[in-house]
């Protein structure tokens, strides 16, 4: 960290806590020091303050393990921590495919995640959605009643009010929601089953999903169906649709890779990367819901992403 003075362009807007040190404070790093005079904040995310340039000793640039001295005057910038700034509107691409005063059917794209968690604080659909329709602001999860995957495209419903979500959320767990999904899958599958493997966390590697041996395994119910198989890279590759029964994390994708039919590009589940299939071909291209007031089916259908769509036209079908 260089010890030149802070360019003001680079500071923040918001009023600086200013601390001066004293003969009565004990002369230490600037961490362990700082950790005691703001102990509402860690002390991990005060050393990210200090490294990023947001805490200055004489108005100068502070490093983590600088001693202080006397009469030393300590000035920091409080940041927000990324969970604080999760739910806040901004600009993000979706498409809507319908709405109406207690829903909204958005057509995911490839690459959106759902809801902010670790690594993802931002620029996520809930953002998107946020910004778009801030009455969510006053719903949980902005309405959000299910998720896909980041690369996992097509429909999800968002609820617009507490009473579609808990309505909605209730025909998830009644299993009366439509859900089907377009997947490629490796191998030639037969022509119809139903996959029942409860599904939890591998022991092993914590952020993949396992039916052998799993911590907290929980119900999953997958039926697929055979639409057409062919060739691709010297492949077979089989076109399949599957209808959710119940909707657990990466449930698809861990079913058929325990069938020996790993998607197209889903490299965590046992599936490669060919031709223009670097990322799991799935895509949830149907979506049944009973809407919440008039008591009426609707129903939606999104044509694949076109990634997808480039991948399709390049197999041989047969």
């Amino acid at each position: 960290m260089p010890d030149n003075p802070i360019s003001e362009d680079t500071l923040p807007d918001d009023e600086p806590q200013i601390f001066r040190v004293t003969d009565e404070m004990p002369l230490e790093r600037l961490d362990k020091v700082l950790a005691q005079l703001v102990p509402q904040h860690s002390r991990s995310r005060i050393q990210t303050w200090i490294e990023r340039g947001h805490v200055l000793i004489n108005g100068k640039v502070a490093r983590v393990r600088q001693t202080l001295r006397e009469d030393d005057i300590i000035t920091v910038y409080e940041q927000p921590s990324p969970e604080e700034g999760a739910f806040k509107p901004e600009p993000i691409a979706f498409d809507v495919m319908g709405e109406s005063p207690d829903w909204i059917v958005v057509n995911k794209p490839v690459g959106l995640v759902t809801h902010p968690g670790a690594g993802n604080w931002s620029g996520t659909l809930l953002n998107g959605l946020l910004y778009r329709y801030p009455e969510l602001a006053q719903v949980a999860r902005a309405g959000i009643v299910h998720r896909l995957d980041k690369d996992t495209s097509g429909l999800l419903v968002v609820a617009r009010n507490e009473v579609a979500q808990t309505h909605l959320v209730r025909q998830l767990q009644a299993r009366t929601m439509g859900r089907e999904y377009l997947a490629l899958a490796h191998g030639r599958m037969l022509g119809v089953g139903t996959v029942d493997r409860p599904i939890g966390r591998d022991p092993r590697v914590p952020v993949r999903m396992a039916v052998e041996r799993p911590s907290a395994p929980k119900t999953a119910i997958t039926h697929y169906s055979l639409m057409r198989v062919g060739e691709y890279h010297d492949s077979n590759i089989s076109q399949v649709s599957c209808r959710l029964e119940t909707g657990r994390t990466h449930q698809i994708r861990v079913h058929l890779a325990s069938l020996g039919h790993p998607l197209l590009g889903d490299t965590q589940y046992g599936g490669r990367i060919i031709g223009d299939a670097n990322r799991q071909m799935l895509h949830a291209f149907q979506l049944r819901f009973e809407d919440p007031t008039s008591g009426e089916e609707v129903a939606f259908t999104a044509p694949p992403a076109e990634d997808l769509l480039r991948v399709q036209e390049q197999i041989q079908w047969k």
